[in-house]
């Protein structure tokens, strides 16, 4: 996701920067591979850095233990991306540069993105993970993150046919990947019969939204698609229960997680309804595994597991398999090897494709205790992101 400018109002939860996590220390001959994970620690997004920081560390821990990325152990080096994208660039070259860091895997906004990219130029290996507005084709950048395509093109109309729905409202915040995602679901309503009653868009401080939840009302939308991010999305699914539309209007949502159903609350979540790649409660042998593995780690204490930071674990599983398949950390090389190249983790298989991966999309309702799976759509393509 991109930011226009630094956000102030932030959810911090602390800042990690340059932290050394050398996992584990095991026999190898061969010296380590540096490898730089780029979360947001601090800012906005600050809420998903602690369980990014651990599926970070226990994807390192595992690789490891399978013997590293072509037989050398990786040294997990952590630089916070929740800061503005010219000090996360410049955190980033310090590792390249400075410590020696031979790849890297991001799960932070689109502005960050496009700075380490234009730090970078292709010269080092580099896999973002965030759900994201599409478009990226740099070199040397593989992306894992879902598109619109990826999770409104099968999903709108599913969810139109099932609920009946033809009035949608559109609500983000305000910024490019709100409005990139709503030019594309727009097609997509079209496509299932319905139309857009009613678009807006919100700053990232605001924090009252009885004036957007009385248009909502006074529009006859049965539907609203919620791209507003973090404390917003907490803040506007809550005060949405209160003003009465909860029993009445579906919600569906791009980026609402586990995290963020907890601060939205069960009894504010009627008819809520999330699409992402990755649900915690997904119930496949690979997705419990991965859950008890998680929990065994880090304990019953830990931070939720949520799409954003099982993405890192998949990030790092695609840099293995890269490594595996071209037999070097040498960027052409890896860069080469990434086409077309498979993986399975708890998400599914996911084949890479121009740069993007293939993968299944899962379509959850809040329900009961969180998020319940009620469909699944296979190997959805990421759409056209790239020329070539």
């Amino acid at each position: 996701m991109k930011r226009r400018s630094f956000i102030q109002n932030s959810l911090a939860l602390g800042s990690l920067v340059g932290a050394d996590l050398l996992l584990p220390h095991l026999a190898f001959a061969a010296s380590p591979v540096k490898v730089g994970l780029m979360i947001p620690m601090s800012g906005p997004a600050g809420l998903f850095g602690p369980s990014s920081k651990n599926c970070g560390e226990l994807a390192v821990a595992e690789i490891n233990a399978r013997g590293g990325l072509a037989g050398r152990p990786i040294e997990l080096i952590i630089s916070d991306a929740g800061v503005p994208p010219a000090e996360a660039s410049q955190g980033a070259l310090k590792l390249w540069k400075g410590q020696q860091v031979e790849a890297f895997v991001g799960m932070h906004d689109s502005a960050v993105r496009g700075a380490l990219v234009g730090v970078f130029k292709g010269q080092v290996p580099y896999i973002y993970t965030s759900t994201y507005e599409g478009g990226e084709c740099s070199p040397g950048t593989q992306v894992l993150a879902e598109t619109p395509t990826q999770q409104l093109e099968p999903v709108i109309p599913w969810l139109s046919k099932e609920r009946k729905l033809k009035n949608w409202y559109l609500i983000g915040n305000d910024y490019n990947w709100p409005r990139d995602t709503n030019a594309m679901a727009k097609q997509y309503i079209a496509s299932a019969g319905g139309k857009v009653v009613g678009e807006e868009y919100l700053p990232f401080t605001t924090d009252n939204f009885d004036a957007n939840l009385a248009k909502i009302k006074a529009s006859g939308a049965d539907a609203v698609l919620i791209t507003l991010v973090g404390g917003a999305s907490v803040g506007f699914n809550r005060a949405f229960a209160s003003f009465g539309l909860a029993d009445k209007v579906t919600r569906l949502g791009t980026l609402i997680e586990e995290n963020t159903l907890g601060g939205i609350g069960m009894e504010n979540a009627a008819n809520l309804y999330s699409s992402s790649g990755y649900f915690a409660s997904i119930d496949t042998p690979a997705a419990i595994d991965f859950a008890k593995r998680y929990g065994a780690k880090f304990g019953a204490q830990a931070p939720a597991l949520n799409a954003l930071a099982q993405s890192v674990y998949d990030g790092f599983l695609l840099l293995e398999a890269m490594a595996k398949k071209s037999g070097s950390m040498d960027p052409k090389k890896m860069e080469t090897a990434a086409e077309g190249i498979s993986f399975s983790s708890p998400r599914g298989d996911t084949t890479m494709h121009q740069r993007h991966g293939k993968k299944d999309i899962y379509l959850a309702k809040a329900e009961g205790n969180g998020f319940k799976v009620v469909t699944v759509f296979k190997q959805v393509d990421a759409g056209k992101n790239c020329k070539a």
